[in-house]
């Protein structure tokens, strides 16, 4: 756990440890540690993403019905859910995390090719139920060795960059995958050339030297809120944790906005371009909202990045032409911009490193899980009422936790003043 010092006692401002000097945060190197991850994300993401868009075709192609292509991607989110907690306890107990970072990129990046072989449906399940293992057991300890690779005052960034790269990789890989079709190569030849990608990812991982368990990043700033024992979560933590959840219940599918982009009047031949252009939105505001994340108060960016994600739906929800949805679609990568990257970023703020593994794992498990609540409320109002309800239901959860989550800033700033 970092340890109080003077200059931190001057420097700690209010809502989420904020910054001493924007400039001088930002233009700081960040460690090769990070960069090795985001290049890592990136191939993994190439790969997933040249087999994912070809999945339901594929699963039809083998026989099986789209409520069997809903059981596997089901069973394959409950099971990354459940592994993202286990592994963040695992990953504050053990020596090192890089071994785990590297089994689960690995069993990634050996499994999705497999899919090549697939004879039967449930093939299929197992193969993508082994890749959703490999992102289960890596997901925690690698937003802990980014979280402790880094200060307070790069924390942003390195998380801004990491959800950059991710998202690049969603935008190189459809297109690899489209390419490679076009030139001759069969579906299966695709899934197989999927491991090219899974080896890059995996080389990058090699070099990374992970630092000793007790080692302190330079210009770390202490925790103004943790508790005496460093093994134990503060309280700050899990109401920030509950908010989350709370957010996270109107959050469902993305898959959703593109039925509304159909109902709207988009062509089916478009949606893909129409969700290479969402990626790219979330590239670039990743990038420059991991920036912000250590120039701003960073619970206040996620308001903001929520009081976007609320506007999208809203927007949606009204839009009459096919146009507006592609505006709309680019303004709703912002979202994801402002929010990921500084999200990941205020739990390293909040949590003693030797329990960051657990508060990683805690954050990505409520979130897998409340995704699945999520869908099904809004695929029931859609299909009960109306699109522009459901829309607008999501858009008001959004609204609500923005309120909660101003409200914890704005307490938790009057307590460091107190405290101060």
């Amino acid at each position: 756990m970092d340890m109080p010092s003077e200059h931190s006692a001057r420097a700690a401002q209010t809502d989420d440890s904020e910054p001493q000097s924007g400039l001088a945060r930002t233009r700081s190197r960040l460690p090769g540690t990070v960069v090795a991850l985001g290049i890592t994300s990136f191939f993994t993401d190439v790969g997933t993403e040249m087999i994912f868009p070809l999945l339901p075709v594929f699963v039809a192609s083998l026989g099986a019905t789209p409520a069997f292509l809903g059981l596997v991607e089901g069973v394959a989110e409950a099971t990354a859910s459940l592994l993202k907690l286990g592994s963040g306890y695992v990953a504050d107990r053990v020596p090192r995390k890089k071994p785990l970072v590297l089994f689960g990129y690995g069993l990634s990046a050996l499994a999705r090719p497999l899919m090549s072989l697939a004879g039967a449906p449930w093939h299929v399940l197992a193969v993508r139920a082994a890749d959703r293992v490999g992102k289960g057991v890596r997901t925690a300890p690698r937003d802990a060795l980014l979280a402790s690779s880094v200060s307070s005052a790069q924390a942003g960034r390195a998380f801004g960059l990491h959800r950059a790269m991710d998202h690049g990789g969603a935008v190189v890989g459809p297109l690899i995958a489209t390419a490679l079709l076009a030139v001759g190569f069969s579906m299966r030849e695709v899934f197989l050339a999927a491991l090219v990608p899974g080896v890059l990812a995996i080389v990058a991982i090699l070099p990374i030297r992970e630092l000793p368990r007790n080692a302190t990043p330079a210009g770390t700033v202490a925790h103004t809120d943790a508790p005496t024992a460093s093994t134990e979560l503060p309280r700050s933590f899990y109401t920030y944790l509950a908010i989350i959840l709370l957010f996270s219940l109107g959050a469902s599918t993305d898959a959703f906005l593109l039925l509304r982009a159909g109902e709207l009047g988009v062509p089916t031949a478009l949606l893909p371009t129409l969700w290479v252009a969402l990626h790219v939105s979330k590239l670039v505001s990743s990038y420059y909202g991991g920036v912000l994340a250590d120039r701003l108060p960073r619970a206040r960016l996620i308001v903001a990045g929520w009081v976007v994600y609320a506007l999208a739906y809203l927007g949606l929800g009204l839009a009459t032409e096919a146009w507006q949805v592609w505006a709309l679609f680019v303004f709703y990568g912002l979202y994801y911009g402002l929010t990921e990257p500084t999200e990941r970023a205020l739990i390293r703020d909040l949590a003693p490193r030797e329990v960051q593994g657990r508060a990683f794992g805690m954050y990505h498990f409520a979130v897998g899980l409340s995704a699945i609540p999520a869908s099904l409320l809004t695929g029931w109002v859609w299909q009960s009422v109306s699109s522009q309800a459901a829309l607008g239901l999501g858009a008001a959860i959004a609204a609500c936790a923005s309120v909660a989550l101003w409200w914890w800033s704005a307490a938790r700033a009057r307590a460091e003043r107190a405290s101060a």
